[in-house]
């Protein structure tokens, strides 16, 4: 059986695959108003104040806040990485993704392919390479480890002209 909040956070993820965002922010805020603590919530503003706002800060003000209030919650921290890599905060996002590698439930061939991003960000096309190698070795979707096979090529390719 679903709680109230539950109840709300769903309707609100509904309103978000319907691109109705205003109902989706409103249902999240009052659920942080009555649960402050709902990690998901949190998550969902974050995601809001990102791909809507471009409100970096306060995006990442709230995946911060949904880590905080559920560790086990895997969703902010990799909307956590993907600020850190746009706004070319490198420093963070090795510190970010060295922690995420401490976390069970994230899946690690998704942490090594952002290392290899980063890598490949620097021109350091080695490097970047072995870590789309390591995300093919521990990734379990044929999708993603055909995509990290086209990474390598794409490196393979850039290595050529450096």
């Amino acid at each position: 059986m679903t709680t109230k909040v539950e109840q709300l956070y769903l309707e609100a993820e509904l309103d978000i695959r319907n691109n109705n965002y205003h109902e989706a922010f409103e249902k999240y805020e009052t659920i942080l108003y009555d649960e402050p603590s709902f990690a998901p919530a949190h998550n969902s503003i974050g995601w809001i104040y990102k791909t809507q706002f471009d409100n970096y800060v306060k995006a990442e003000n709230h995946f911060k806040a949904s880590i905080q209030a559920d560790h086990f919650y895997p969703h902010p921290y990799y909307h956590l990485a993907s600020i850190y890599f746009d706004l070319d905060r490198f420093d963070e996002l090795k510190k970010h993704l060295e922690k995420c590698l401490t976390i069970s439930i994230l899946e690690k061939g998704w942490i090594y392919y952002r290392f290899g991003m980063m890598a490949e960000t620097y021109n350091k096309y080695k490097e970047a390479i072995k870590f789309y190698e390591k995300a093919i070795t521990n990734s379990f979707n044929n999708d993603k480890i055909t995509e990290y096979k086209a990474d390598i090529e794409r490196c393979k390719t850039k290595m050529e002209f450096k």
